[in-house]
């Protein structure tokens, strides 16, 4: 949830390219490379646990490595659940752009108009555009966010959307609403507000209507306050202080990321619902076209999911997710031919800017992508 698009937004902003997952056949890379690149993931300490499945062109490849405890020797499940973090955003986008087909909501209408009341005057020039694209000015909340120990302490707690946007509401804004971009969660709290204003149901109960149902998401859902990962799950784990033993946060009250961070899911679930979205089986041309990121343009954010450009020339789409102890990243390629999605369990939250983490994922998708 917080800073969760640090591997991508800034390395992207700045022109440096990050590597897009693609099955070992169709780029002609190895899984001994794939391997080699999965076990840097864990080897650095900040991760406890990685797995990746690699698919397209008919073949699928799962490699996972480290362990699903802290210390344990139980590998990390194949079919495991976990939370997805930001990777959910793009699951709202979809369902706010199907509104929006349906002529239910306006694009470049004020949020005002859906939200009165809740953001004060100065920011009425936000629109629905604005939200998902990360280009309304707005401060984030996820400062004013628990953290450490403090974090762990008040886990289970329940979070209200509409107290976390008060947070940020008087806050000044970063910039003039449309005129830059700045990544930030409460975009999609507000997002999600707005998918619950206009057909009058929470955005969870839409995004399984729409989406996690009609796709046969099992393992996906919208888990409201229920602090449990079901099902088969590896654990993830947050350092409360430098330098301290990682503490077990598998378990918290997902609440605190809302719809820009709550879901879980899994590799073929997260596989499945990007080659249906970029396919267009759950948007209309003309809104698949407005979520897509445009080339050329100088931020590389469509609405709701990332354009990542890989130094071998090759283009994905898709969208990072970290959140107290795990990190997702979920990528196809434009003709869903070459597709990844890698999964951590993490031993410290945030991780930080200069991980081995965010070096080694990108070289594992190298490794997928470029062979």
């Amino acid at each position: 949830m917080r800073r969760t698009v640090r591997m991508l937004a800034a390395a992207l902003v700045a022109a440096v390219g990050v590597g897009a997952g693609v099955p070992a056949a169709a780029a002609g890379s190895s899984d001994t490379a794939l391997r080699k690149a999965l076990d840097g993931v864990v080897a650095g300490g900040d991760a406890v646990g990685a797995r990746v499945l690699v698919a397209g062109n008919g073949r699928t490849v799962r490699l996972r490595a480290g362990s699903a405890t802290l210390g344990g020797r139980r590998p990390v499940p194949y079919e495991g659940r976990y939370r997805i973090g930001s990777v959910t955003k793009t699951f709202v986008a979809t369902v706010l752009l199907q509104l929006v087909a349906e002529g239910k909501v306006g694009l470049d209408e004020p949020v005002r108009r859906r939200l009165p009341g809740l953001l004060p005057a100065d920011k009425d020039a936000i629109t629905v555009r604005m939200l998902l694209h990360h280009s309304s000015g707005l401060a984030d909340y996820v400062s004013t966010v628990p953290r450490g120990a403090d974090f762990v302490r008040h886990r289970f707690d329940h979070y209200d959307a509409r107290e976390l946007v008060r947070r940020i509401a008087d806050k000044p804004l970063l910039f003039a609403p449309g005129t830059d971009w700045k990544y930030t969660n409460v975009n999609y709290v507000l997002a999600g507000l707005l998918i619950e204003a206009v057909p009058g149901r929470p955005w969870g109960a839409e995004v399984t209507r729409r989406v996690i149902r009609p796709l046969g998401l099992r393992a996906t859902g919208v888990p409201g306050d229920d602090a449990r990962v079901p099902g088969p799950h590896a654990h993830g784990y947050d350092r409360v202080s430098p330098g301290a033993e990682p503490v077990d946060i598998t378990e918290l009250n997902p609440t605190v990321a809302d719809a820009s961070g709550a879901m879980i899911s899994s590799d073929a679930d997260l596989d499945r619902f990007l080659t249906a979205l970029t396919g267009g089986r759950l948007l209309p041309a003309r809104q698949l076209a407005e979520l897509l990121p445009r080339e050329g343009d100088r931020v590389p954010y469509g609405l709701g999911i990332f354009r990542v450009p890989n130094s071998c020339g090759v283009t994905a789409w898709g969208h990072t997710g970290e959140i107290h102890g795990y990190y997702t990243l979920a990528l196809t390629t434009p003709d869903r031919s070459r597709r990844a999605v890698v999964s951590v369990t993490t031993a410290t939250y945030p991780l930080p800017d200069d991980s081995p983490v965010y070096a080694a994922v990108r070289k594992l998708t190298d490794a997928a992508l470029c062979g």
